[in-house]
């Protein structure tokens, strides 16, 4: 991907796609606010950088699904005003997302000044990648920078399609997502140990799959250790798991099988043994205790099970304590640690002690901790560790499909771009 290195930005209108898709509540004036700056601060080094060069910013981001429609509620007001205390800035809210009036205003911009732009999701060409749409982004600026990388796997028209008709350059944010991640993948220090959690193994079925052959362990927490127990021939109750998801489980089982190592010892304790085809062996670790309720709820009756044959009518909530000390006990051990997804419904207090104890471990891991976003955020964030891990990402299906391989749309659209 090209650098903003490359670009000569002074006195140029810089496109700049952000995240700034964050949480809003209600201040104490009544009107919207930003309840969660931590996305926005996070662009604050690529957005400052620039500004000190001399660019004239024209910023772009999405806000919740407003679905091709105006809806006020979603209006990036809020996150202007915050803007406009992080950075001391001028900066101001444009009227729509494209059009003459919204062009002109990119056009009186002085250097280190800040347009954002209305929500791009107002406009039903956005995620529908609409060439007259990513046209019309382009008559606004001189150069395109991406530095959100959250929608780095969506083809819309903000994030691929106007990529294609500016010279382009990844974001210092974007830039140190991707080689944050590809870093722990393809260079890790060893012992790698990965930590997936969530609901549905369908939804990780290609994470699963690619640390197989490539940590030394891998540790499973969550409802989607259900499947993998029902594959197992043990009783799941009431606990969140569908075939699908089964069928996933008893093929990462035989895969996992395929590549598991001789002994059971602790990632530290032994020295990986590389099959004739060059991938790692890994062990696939699977709870040995649970907590389980009687319904998803707070006040819900609950009990630590010794094992994991979960009765009728009850499900499946957290990871035990034996399985915490395990997990604890694997996580020092590691020279790299990926994680994402909890391990229980962390959000009820009855089940948040799997997770947080998970949190603490990756927290006070002696390697390179990286954490996938969502859930595994706001959970570091709940338990106040966000600050003790190496590496926190802001990305959530985009951390999973890079992780898996894939190649994302937006940073595809960057790959070689030429400066005119």
């Amino acid at each position: 991907m090209r650098s903003i290195d490359e670009l000569d930005v002074r006195g140029q209108r810089v496109l700049v796609r952000v995240d700034f898709n964050v949480p809003l509540g209600e201040g104490p004036d009544g009107r919207r606010m930003v309840t969660d700056d931590t996305r926005i601060r996070a662009a604050l080094p690529t957005i400052e950088e620039l500004r000190a060069r001399g660019a004239r910013l024209v910023l772009a981001s999405h806000l919740g699904r407003p679905k091709g429609k105006v809806v006020p509620e979603l209006s990036l007001e809020p996150v202007v005003s915050t803007l406009c205390q992080l950075t001391g800035a001028p900066v101001s809210l444009a009227p729509a997302v494209v059009g003459p009036a919204v062009r002109e205003l990119t056009e009186q911009l002085a250097e280190g000044e800040i347009l954002v732009l209305e929500n791009v999701r107002f406009e039903p060409g956005e995620t529908a990648n609409d060439p007259e749409l990513a046209h019309a982004l382009a008559e606004l600026a001189d150069l395109y920078v991406d530095d959100a990388f959250g929608t780095a796997h969506r083809a819309h028209a903000s994030t691929e399609g106007v990529a294609h008709l500016l010279p382009a350059a990844a974001g210092r944010l974007l830039e140190k997502e991707v080689k944050t991640l590809t870093g722990v993948l393809d260079h890790p220090a060893p012992p790698l140990i990965a930590i997936l959690g969530g609901a549905k193994v369908a939804d990780k079925i290609a994470v699963i799959d690619r640390f197989l052959g490539l940590a030394d362990a891998l540790l499973i927490g969550g409802a989607m250790c259900f499947p993998f127990l029902a594959a197992q021939g043990h009783a799941v109750g009431a606990s969140l798991c569908e075939d699908e998801d089964v069928d996933h489980a008893r093929h990462a089982l035989a895969r996992a099988a395929d590549c598991a190592p001789r002994g059971d010892g602790l990632a530290a304790d032994r020295r990986t043994a590389l099959p004739d085809d060059g991938t790692k062996a890994t062990r696939l670790c699977l709870p040995k205790d649970l907590v389980i309720g009687e319904s998803f709820a707070e006040d819900a009756p609950n009990r630590i099970l010794s094992s994991v044959e979960v009765p009728s009518g009850w499900m499946g909530l957290d990871i035990g304590p034996a399985t915490c000390e395990l997990y604890a006990r694997e996580i020092a051990a590691a020279g790299s640690v990926f994680w994402n997804g909890p391990m229980g419904a962390f959000e009820l207090t009855p089940f948040a002690a799997g997770t947080q104890a998970v949190a603490k471990a990756v927290a006070e891991a002696p390697g390179l901790t990286v954490v996938g976003g969502g859930d595994s955020a706001a959970a570091l964030v709940q338990f106040g560790l966000e600050d003790a891990v190496d590496y926190l990402s802001t990305g959530g299906g985009a951390t999973l499909e890079l992780v898996e391989g894939r190649v994302l749309p937006g940073l595809r659209a960057l790959d070689g771009a030429g400066v005119a």
